[in-house]
């Protein structure tokens, strides 16, 4: 029997139980679905995710609403073969009961007595209750995803380590952003030719540059960009988009 659709506008529905029953009957009834595992799953919640932040930067609201549904839909997914596991199943109610209590948790100030006035004030309340959720914890490193893009993942680190007073290699870190790269840059010249000269700008006949240095120096940009406020990540996505749209243009031309 073909399962009826939820309607999520009626008048007693509740829009998310409904999109929660949908993916029930999907998994039941559709054979794709059915196979899936949790680890064929992952490029589509990676997909998903990329999209959301296309939404979010480059977006419309429609987009942003679309993305922010898709992405809801991999994690009633994922809820939905975690509930069908033999040995430890879950579902989503599980998964919502248990961020429920992990937010009042780490939020005292808004459903206990803690006061917190500033921004400062409350990230202090949550690092606390973080750090009592995870005791068992013996690094700064545990919990860090070592799947996060790779920027993103070396601010993440460098603010892990500016707590143990740790920072890059290069020392000091360049003032400038531009200042950073010049020494790989002698080895091939401003524009780029591998049998250019070292530019003025630069430091030549400093040696060879290795991948080693690239990555060096590429710590080096993050560091900068977390001394400054600003996400490493994000401003090499504007950068790739420029870049995009100088394709299209010439392409066009």
């Amino acid at each position: 029997m073909t399962p009826a659709a939820p309607d999520p506008r009626g008048a007693h529905a509740d829009a998310l139980r409904a999109a929660a029953e949908t993916m029930r009957a999907t998994r039941e009834h559709c054979v794709w679905t059915q196979q899936i595992t949790h680890e064929e799953l992952l490029p589509y919640l990676v997909e998903e995710s990329a999209e959301l932040i296309d939404a979010v930067e480059t977006g419309t609201r429609a987009d942003l609403r679309e993305e922010i549904g898709d992405l809801l839909w991999q994690v009633l997914f994922h809820a939905a073969i975690a509930a069908q596991d033999p040995d430890d199943p879950f579902d989503i109610d599980d998964v919502a009961a248990g961020l429920t209590e992990k937010m009042v948790r780490r939020h005292p100030h808004v459903f206990g007595d803690a006061v917190a006035t500033t921004p400062e004030q409350v990230l202090v309340h949550w690092n606390a209750a973080k750090a009592a959720e995870k005791r068992e914890r013996r690094s700064v490193l545990d919990g860090v995803s070592p799947h996060m893009p790779s920027l993103a993942l070396a601010q993440k680190l460098l603010g892990r380590a500016a707590g143990l007073g740790v920072g890059v290699r290069s020392d000091p870190v360049p003032a400038k952003p531009a200042d950073v790269i010049w020494e790989l840059r002698g080895d091939t010249g401003a524009a780029g030719g591998a049998d250019s000269e070292a530019t003025d700008a630069g430091p030549a006949g400093a040696g060879a540059a290795t991948e080693a240095d690239l990555g060096a120096a590429l710590l080096a940009l993050v560091a900068v960009a977390r001394a400054r406020g600003w996400d490493a990540e994000r401003a090499l996505r504007g950068a790739i988009r420029n870049l995009e749209d100088d394709i299209r243009t010439a392409e066009r031309d």
